[in-house]
């Protein structure tokens, strides 16, 4: 770990989901696609939960990882629809987030949030976490 205040990706590609070389064709996602992005706060500071909208209530598998993108925990509520500059700007307040979605984790890897190479493909959709330090 380095000593700066950068992003560090707690994402643990071990289990069978495998890192992928690019965020996919859908990283150019534009300004105005369509995130829900929720803000709780912990005992460890904010946590953000970002996902494209469309794949809410949604489950991933590959081998024996699996993601379910839960309406009690990216939507509900709480939950705000967000475009791209929303969910940059939520991401640096936040002191933890997940992002599940090709099209916002295509966003956080273009701001330079999240490094490419951490991001998890599940079944078919991206998967990242952030860990500011």
């Amino acid at each position: 770990m380095s000593d700066d205040a950068g992003p560090a990706d707690a994402t643990d590609p071990a289990g069978g989901a495998e890192p992928t070389d690019s965020p996919g064709a859908d990283a150019d996602a534009a300004p105005d696609a369509d995130f829900l992005l929720t803000r709780r706060e912990t005992p460890e500071g904010t946590l953000v939960a970002v996902c494209d909208a469309d794949v809410l209530g949604e489950s991933f598998e590959d081998g024996p990882v699996s993601l379910e993108v839960e309406e009690t925990f990216y939507g509900g509520d709480d939950a705000e629809p967000a475009d791209a500059d929303a969910v940059i700007e939520g991401l640096y307040d936040a002191d933890t987030a997940n992002l599940v979605g090709a099209d916002c984790v295509g966003v956080a890897v273009d701001a330079g949030i999240i490094d490419e190479e951490r991001v998890l493909d599940v079944g078919g959709t991206l998967h990242a976490q952030l860990l500011w330090l």
